[in-house]
């Protein structure tokens, strides 16, 4: 499950792709339009900051703006950096693999298959939608429903 941490970020981060003709934007800002507590917001975005996906700059015309191209930055990759491995368990990660402790053959283990399944699809899903992609789902969910 997605934290309301890795959430968040995408949140602020989508804020920032669709705003990013205003130059830096003020966490009070994206913490009042998206509704996301402004303490948790500022931990996020230093998070971020660390990790090379954004950039800020203090003082009074201070603010944060995205570090790389919206096109570049995957879903996947942002969820890794908050949330860590996208595997619903460790057996089946690939940067965090751990053999499990009762499984006696992985290889025929009904469980880590279905969950591998799962790891694969949402890493096809997440690591193929960046965040210049996401700001054009609303429109083309929009259009379907007209």
């Amino acid at each position: 499950m997605l934290s309301k941490k890795a959430k968040y970020a995408l949140k602020a981060l989508l804020y920032l792709t669709k705003n990013a003709d205003k130059g830096l934007i003020l966490i009070s800002e994206i913490a009042n339009t998206e509704r996301i507590p402004r303490k948790f917001l500022e931990a996020i975005l230093v998070d971020l900051k660390t990790q090379g996906v954004l950039q800020s700059t203090r003082g009074k015309n201070g603010g944060y703006s995205l570090a790389k191209d919206p096109a570049q930055v995957s879903v996947g990759n942002i969820v890794r950096m908050i949330d860590g491995p996208l595997a619903p368990i460790q057996c089946v990660s690939h940067l965090y693999y751990r053999k499990c402790d009762e499984c006696l053959n992985e290889e025929t283990c009904e469980i880590r298959l279905v969950m591998k399944k799962v790891r694969d699809a949402t890493a096809a899903i997440l690591d193929t939608t960046y965040l210049s992609d996401l700001q054009k789902i609303k429109v083309l969910v929009n259009e379907e429903s007209v």
